[in-house]
């Protein structure tokens, strides 16, 4: 991968990589079991600058490029999926919009909270109407003295109870077809205020919390168990004017591009999960014997760690050149689609292989691979399922061949 990483990318890496060995690890396996949010490693991970690390300094971000970042989030989930999806959630989908389409005021008032992490972020998009049809939304911003007033709900949304700060969307214009959604800010104290007190992160008191937003029940998922879903409660919430997020109308094509952005996470949320499983199942199969052979020495077994093997490093390509891209500032939507797919149905086959691989004990919580299998489906589904991203592509590729 030297194509695309430098020396002090490689140097981060290895920080990351570190941090989830001696810190992650240890941990991980008793916090899915709980479900239970990873408050005391999400401030140690706040005090290195790891949630704000594409975000410039001006803002209290580390200014790191966003390869560095897509390194991060690879590096978190090779170890567990939960404190990737942490990081990832929050800084592509709480802090980006802002950062993109905020003022300079709101810039300056909102994302040093988040590039700090001393608060979490997240975005309120997808609705129980309006999940891959994100144009469908129903949560209504009318015009009041002063700002808007908004009613609605947001459903699996990240961060909802333990964040602070949101980017949601709500319809202002109903006749207005695609250009009917606006971007609002809006801010409710976390869940877990005993605990972030006692920690000293994920609450700021000092901030303007927007009168009827509230988390509401927590799910009870498959995977991510250690990262906060809950939905998200608009009840005549009143939000001033100075927290509309964008052009009004400019929502959708927003959220969009927002979205791109967050692709190139998941897929590296992905391909860190797949590598994770691949290094389970290699490392098994040479300690393991069967027959009275290492299960290594079995051509099958050769055959399917060469084919994991072989598409990890297709993914690594894939999902490298897209956060290039998007460091260069060129377009990169079809091909965070391209790395979203392929990454996010490869860790799939890679954690149904590794269990496979592994025989009964892959199917017990002795060894991760069970939780990398179960944490591995939604990357199949949110951001976009993969039926989605085909769609992405497909329309890109006739736009490419044809111009219209």
């Amino acid at each position: 991968m030297d194509r695309y990483l430098t020396e002090e990318h490689k140097e981060f890496q290895e920080e990351i990589r570190h941090f989830a060995e001696t810190r992650i690890r240890p941990v991980a396996r008793a916090l899915d079991e709980r479900s239970e949010f990873p408050w005391e490693n999400v401030r140690a991970m706040a005090e290195k600058g790891w949630m704000g690390i594409p975000i410039p300094q001006e803002y209290g971000g580390m200014g790191k490029d966003y390869l560095s970042y897509t390194l991060a989030v690879e590096e978190l989930a090779r170890v567990d999926a939960s404190h990737s999806i942490t990081v990832s959630a929050h800084t592509t989908l709480g802090t980006s919009p802002i950062l993109y389409f905020g003022t300079e005021e709101q810039k300056k008032k909102w994302i040093p909270f988040l590039a700090q992490g001393r608060v979490l972020g997240g975005f309120g998009l997808t609705e129980p109407g309006a999940g891959s049809d994100a144009s469908g939304t129903r949560t209504r911003a009318v015009r009041v003295d002063g700002g808007w007033r908004i009613n609605g709900s947001k459903i699996f949304i990240t961060h909802a109870g333990v964040g602070e700060i949101f980017v949601v969307t709500a319809v202002t214009d109903p006749e207005g077809g695609s250009k009917n959604i606006t971007n609002f800010i809006v801010c409710k104290p976390t869940v877990d205020l005993d605990r972030t007190e006692a920690l000293g992160v994920g609450h700021a008191p000092e901030l303007d919390f927007t009168p009827g937003v509230r988390a509401g029940k927590k799910e009870d998922k498959m995977g991510w168990r250690a990262s906060d879903t809950r939905e998200l409660l608009l009840e005549d919430a009143l939000v001033p004017e100075e927290n509309q997020l964008g052009e009004e109308g400019r929502g959708f094509i927003n959220f969009m591009k927002t979205l791109d952005a967050g692709r190139v996470g998941v897929a590296a949320l992905s391909l860190g999960l797949a590598e994770g499983a691949f290094e389970e199942a290699l490392k098994y199969t040479q300690e393991r014997e069967q027959f009275g052979r290492k299960i290594w020495d079995f051509q099958a077994v050769h055959f399917r760690l060469a084919d994991l093997g072989t598409e990890i490093q297709a993914g690594k390509h894939l999902t490298y050149h897209a956060a290039w891209l998007q460091d260069q500032g060129r377009p990169f939507g079809k091909e965070a689609a391209m790395a979203k797919l392929f990454c996010s149905e490869l860790c799939m086959r890679a954690t149904t292989q590794a269990v496979q691989l592994l025989g009964g004990v892959g199917y017990t919580q002795d060894y991760p691979v069970e939780r990398m299998m179960r944490d591995a489906k939604v990357c199949e589904i949110g951001e976009g399922t993969s039926e989605i991203q085909r769609i992405v592509i497909g329309r890109q590729l006739v736009r490419e061949a044809f111009g219209s």
